[in-house]
């Protein structure tokens, strides 16, 4: 954010490559003295899911990053410090992890966790260069990254399924009437991207039927919405709900089609090294995920303790939204929604063609932590 108080664009291309995976980490261990500001940046896109705003980010990561420049932030001690989890947005698909901490799912288990929110530009450098330990994000970025020779890879899936329907203008009946209009989506290899091309299929239309108009992520279509500029694009809760107050009509719901969203995403390199400390992590957040099944009034204070929203209407909507979306008490990935991301992804990243869903999830863990019921 600048002087002016405006958001600054974030950097690309050449400019942000050179920003070494040290810099990165030298300003992110001053985290936790700006962690207000930190906390402000995620309530500014509290509708910039996880999935949507890191996968933007990944997008300046080059695939010639070397593991030289990640050596100086590798040297920092980790050894005496909690394990640092990051989430990225102030939407409720983070639920998982809020309950497992506001549960005391952490001191059961006997595990000391830092619970951190931060801006997803900095997430996966952060991750790469050990500055958190793991983070709870979307498969898009993490896919990519991978793609790209970096060694990141689920540990757990939490969520695995869409979260938007595809809304048009009050005026539209049917998705005939889509044909020709501006349709608002986000560049490509981006979950934006891809959710709007699911959806057009599932309405039986394709690209060439609609002028695809690139305007970020869902907070920028949902903002066209509202000002006209688009007729139609994707919306997720909350900001679902505030589209079908103003007569927006949903034309096609994505609940049921597979896909990757939110799961706990660490570094293969440091597997050995953290799976003490990953598996009661897992189990605290399994825990979480029942007494969120289990305690609708308590799961509502706690979404809205961590996206700032007192509409009672609202939270209640959001809750009963992500009841059916399914956490997953089992944190398995969904692996058909991996390959149709890749699938995605391979118009773009030729190794994604190759590629198979089971490289980008280690079920170690998770397999402990079921071995108990």
């Amino acid at each position: 954010m600048n002087q002016s108080g405006k958001e600054a664009p974030p950097r690309t291309g050449r400019t942000a490559i050179r920003l070494s995976y040290g810099l990165r980490a030298s300003v992110f261990l001053r985290h936790r003295l700006i962690g207000n500001a930190l906390l402000l940046i995620g309530m500014a896109v509290r509708m910039l899911f996880g999935a949507e705003a890191s996968a933007a980010s990944l997008q300046s990561l080059p695939s010639s990053m070397t593991q030289a420049e990640v050596t100086l932030a590798q040297a920092s001690p980790r050894a005496s410090r909690p394990l640092r989890v990051a989430y990225l947005s102030t939407s409720a698909t983070m639920a998982s992890l809020w309950m497992a901490k506001e549960i005391g799912g952490f001191a059961k288990e006997g595990v000391e966790v830092e619970v951190l929110s931060m801006a997803s530009s900095v997430a996966i450098p952060a991750l790469i260069a050990n500055e958190i330990d793991a983070v709870q994000v979307s498969a898009a970025p993490v896919i990519t990254a991978s793609l790209r020779g970096h060694d990141v890879v689920f540990v757990a899936g939490l969520l695995n399924t869409m979260i938007w329907d595809f809304y048009a203008r009050p005026e539209l009946k049917s998705p005939e009437q889509l044909k020709g209009k501006l349709v608002g989506t986000d560049r490509p290899a981006t979950p934006v991207a891809y959710g709007t091309l699911v959806a057009l299929k599932k309405m039986g239309l394709t690209p060439k039927d609609v002028q695809l108009f690139p305007l970020g992520s869902s907070a920028q279509v949902v903002a066209a919405l509202h000002s006209g500029q688009i007729i139609g694009g994707l919306g997720a809760p909350p900001a679902s709900f505030v589209l079908e107050r103003a007569g927006f009509r949903s034309m096609v719901n994505l609940l049921d089609v597979p896909y990757q969203n939110v799961g706990i995403v660490v570094r293969r390199s440091r597997m050995d090294e953290l799976g003490s400390r990953l598996v009661p992590l897992l189990r605290s957040v399994r825990a979480g995920i029942d007494r969120y099944y289990s305690d609708k009034p308590f799961a509502m204070k706690v979404i809205g303790k961590y996206t700032k929203e007192a509409d009672a209407d609202v939270l209640d909507k959001t809750y009963e939204f992500y009841r059916r979306a399914g956490f997953r008490r089992e944190l398995v990935i969904s692996e058909p929604g991996v390959q149709g991301i890749l699938d995605f992804l391979s118009e773009t990243i030729p190794e994604a063609k190759k590629a198979a869903p089971g490289q980008f999830f280690d079920d170690r863990f998770v397999r402990q932590v079921n071995s108990v019921k």
